[in-house]
């Protein structure tokens, strides 16, 4: 089987970005066997740089970097596109612009397995741009009709300020899994039938142990829908008009 080439926005964080091309292999082989890996090329971006303009609030000039990343994938030979990341969806529609191949969205491949498990009301963990702002949470509502819910301000300062003090540095903490599993008990108790873990980092820390309803995993989903646009034919089934 030709395997069409995936292009990967990482290190954003590069913790993140070491899963995201573990599963993506891991995927490959599972299906082809043998010897089999996945075609794929990365730009790894420093997250320093990133992370000081997300919080400064620059994002046109992040969008400049995540345009000159696209088109220097597209330039190697990637077919389609990965931001390996939830936040930097913020600039998605910059990126497509850019670029003549897709764009595989995060959001887009987290929803659609929802959709199929037949859950509607979902919990979303991230950081705060990805909870507070209309980028991510405005796709599932309006493109896939769920009902999201973010925690409460307190709860998502701490989910915040453990993904960039802790996670993206590769600090694991037992006391910030306690405080992921509070936040996910209290969203449970407001009508959470599922949680979205939108922060590539958060499965590091948190799996379904930790959960009495389902966590989707969008590092996990994201590279399997890599996997299934490498190798399949036609466009994968969670691509929309």
């Amino acid at each position: 089987m030709t395997q069409r080439m995936v292009g990967l926005m990482g290190g954003m964080s590069w913790e993140s970005s070491a899963e995201y091309y573990r599963l993506i292999n891991q995927g490959v082989r599972a299906r082809l066997g043998g010897l089999h890996s996945a075609r794929c090329v990365m730009w790894s971006f420093d997250f320093a740089d990133i992370e000081a303009l997300q919080h400064a609030g620059r994002w046109d000039e992040a969008g400049d970097a995540l345009v000159a990343a696209a088109q220097g994938l597209m330039a190697a030979g990637a077919g389609a596109l990965l931001i390996c990341t939830n936040t930097m969806h913020k600039l998605a529609g910059r990126v497509e612009a850019a670029v003549a191949i897709p764009l595989l969205h995060i959001a887009d491949c987290t929803a659609v397995p929802i959709q199929q498990a037949g859950l509607r009301r979902i919990g979303l963990l991230g950081t705060a741009f990805t909870m507070e702002q209309d980028f991510y949470r405005g796709r599932l509502v309006e493109r896939f009709g769920l009902d999201v819910l973010i925690p409460p301000a307190d709860d998502r300062a701490e989910v915040h300020r453990i993904i960039y003090d802790e996670l993206v540095q590769g600090r694991i903490e037992p006391r910030s899994r306690a405080i992921y599993r509070a936040v996910i008990e209290r969203l449970i108790a407001r009508g959470a039938e599922a949680i979205i873990l939108g922060c590539t980092e958060i499965s590091l820390l948190v799996a379904q142990d930790d959960s009495a309803v389902p966590l989707f995993d969008t590092t996990a989903l994201h590279a399997a829908a890599a996997v299934e646009w490498a190798l399949a034919e036609g466009a994968p089934s969670y691509q929309r008009p």
